[in-house]
């Protein structure tokens, strides 16, 4: 209810700027030829005229009601300008008259227009506070090279600013790929017109994993200027090379490479250098805790004026954070290879049933080690039946994992052990054996003997120990729910007889067995992943069963669940041809 009058306070507010602007424009704004908005004293914009509307490539729609700084003021690289040191802002809360120069204001499309402005003080309302903004364009407009394509020198204030931002930035994402892309956003065009990035691999192999330049307001990335690179030569004295054994950063242009190369290297870099048409750049080393993780280069071509010693400190700085977050995203890519090495190891091969389809799925949560407490088995108990099973160990960690394995290993051993058993006496069995010997807090399961009828029909006994009931799907659509058997989860200590139950699979039928994964979301309740997964496997039931677990999957999971999922499913034949 709070939102829902917030939201009417806000279209009330909104619908009063609106009214204002209307009574507004009847009058004085339209006389004037000159872009004017006018904004109350909280600088939200209470009026524009057709001029200003033109300028921005909005509509008055789209201006009136919203803070005119936060919604239009920018800097030279279109990041919004801090408040504490917009002029604009400042004019407005001292009700002075100010005027100020190419400054960057955001157009409707998203590109940047430089204008000029005059802030002076206005009464939008009788009684009421505000201003008069004035914007035009300079008769002299510059680019983002005034001076005739020389760099504005960053000042101490811009250089802090860029690097709590790469801060910011690199520690906020493990992934390699994404934290370079993001590194290169942050310098280019800011310091360079192009930021190259050579990494070294585990095997000491080199690689130009990005290269790109600033084209048309955009980043560009050259493909063909990336790729696999030689090795890195031991006593070469040339700057990259230096930079890959971890020296200090260097100044380079067309004139270090234009000698007979000393490497293969050297002759890549002659190559960068004629394709670019850099005529300055910087290199520096990109080091991780213990090792050299490889290079970043940045040039400039557009610009006139050459890079100098006094920038190599900022880039060094810039070189030690990406370091540090390519060593966290190369640390977090080696675990999730192991453990999902370890997960492929845990997770059992499906047995071959005769007539009978089988397939399994596991997908780890998307935010933790791809490892974690979900498992799926499988295996034969005799000649004529064989066990299914699902689980879930609380967590979903490597802790959960192991306590996974012990799980279902005990659970294979009680099961054989005793073929014949009700599964409900094979889990009361493994129940207590949790409590004493498993290193598991609590777990869920569903546990199951499948058996081939004299009728050729198979038939499902099972018991579920509190977890999310295994869904049944006709061929033709139909679902239901196996809800029967229920029992507690394993691991409270409380002893109560586990029921069992038994159904016949009728032919061509599908029954999925799953994880809570699959169906749990922190914004819904389970009832709605559970129709949600009713409704999606009968839109599915005629797809092959590959086919349906994948699709099931990608359609089903809730984005926001970062559990991991496991899923087994099997589908019977059809009825046999009668003779």
């Amino acid at each position: 209810m709070d939102d829902v009058a917030a939201l009417g306070r806000d279209s009330a507010s909104r619908s009063g700027h609106q009214a204002r602007s209307h009574a507004l424009l009847g009058g004085t704004l339209e006389n004037l030829r000159a872009s004017a908005i006018t904004v109350d004293d909280d600088g939200l914009i209470v009026a524009v005229n057709n001029a200003a509307q033109s300028l921005l490539g909005r509509d008055a729609s789209e201006l009136v009601g919203q803070d005119f700084h936060d919604l239009l003021h920018r800097d030279r690289y279109g990041h919004s300008v801090p408040r504490t040191r917009c002029q604009i802002r400042e004019a407005l809360l001292t009700g002075d008259t100010r005027h100020g120069d190419a400054e960057w204001f955001a157009r409707g499309d998203g590109t940047l227009v430089q204008l000029s402005w005059l802030m002076m003080p206005y009464s939008p309302d009788r009684g009421g506070t505000g201003g008069l903004a004035l914007l035009y364009e300079a008769k002299q407009p510059n680019d983002r090279h005034s001076d005739g394509g020389h760099s504005a020198p960053l000042t101490e204030l811009d250089r802090l600013a860029l690097l709590a931002e790469t801060t910011t930035q690199l520690t906020s994402t493990l992934d390699v790929d994404e934290a370079l892309h993001r590194l290169a956003a942050l310098t280019v065009p800011r310091l360079a017109d192009w930021a190259v990035f050579d990494l070294l691999t585990e095997r000491d192999e080199v690689r130009r994993v990005l290269v790109t330049e600033h084209k048309d307001g955009i980043l560009v990335e050259r493909d063909d200027l990336q790729g696999p690179m030689p090795p890195v030569p031991a006593e070469s004295p040339m700057p990259l090379s230096r930079a890959l054994r971890g020296a200090a950063s260097s100044l380079a242009g067309p004139a270090t490479y234009q000698g007979p190369p000393d490497s293969g290297i050297a002759v890549e870099q002659q190559r960068l250098f004629t394709a670019t048409g850099m005529h300055s750049a910087v290199i520096a080393p990109i080091r991780g805790l213990r090792d050299v993780l490889g290079a970043l280069t940045l040039g400039r071509a557009q610009r006139h004026d050459a890079f100098t010693s006094a920038d190599l400190p900022l880039l060094e700085d810039l070189t030690r954070r990406a370091g540090l977050a390519l060593d966290n995203a190369r640390l977090y890519q080696r675990q999730r290879k192991v453990a999902e090495t370890m997960q492929r190891h845990l997770l059992p091969q499906l047995p071959v049933l005769p007539g009978l389809e089988m397939t399994a799925r596991y997908q780890p949560a998307p935010d933790a080690s791809s490892v974690g407490g979900d498992w799926y088995d499988a295996f034969a108990l005799g000649a004529h039946a064989h066990a299914l099973a699902i689980g879930d160990v609380v967590g979903h960690d490597l802790d959960a994992a192991a306590g996974m394995a012990q799980v279902r290993n005990m659970l294979r051993a009680f099961a054989w052990s005793h073929p014949e058993a009700p599964p409900s006496a094979v889990v009361t069995r493994l129940d207590d054996a949790v409590m004493h010997i498993a290193e598991v807090s609590m777990a869920t399961m569903i546990f199951a003997r499948l058996t081939l009828g004299n009728d050729a029909l198979w038939r499902l006994r099972w018991t579920n120990a509190g977890h999310p009931p295994p869904l049944l799907i006709t061929d033709d659509g139909r679902t239901s729910y196996l809800d029967g058997a229920h029992g507690i989860l394993l691991g409270t200590g409380v002893t109560r007889p586990r029921p069992d139950a038994v159904t016949v699979l009728p032919p061509r039928v599908t029954l999925v067995l799953y994880t809570d994964g699959l169906v749990e979301s922190p914004h819904h309740s389970i009832d709605h992943g559970l129709d949600r997964l009713r409704r999606h496997a009968a839109s599915l039931a005629h797809r092959p069963l590959d086919s349906f677990c994948d699709l099931l999957l990608d359609q089903v999971r809730p984005s926001d669940n970062d559990d991991d999922v496991a899923m087994i499913a099997l589908r019977t034949p059809p009825s046999p041809e009668p003779v």
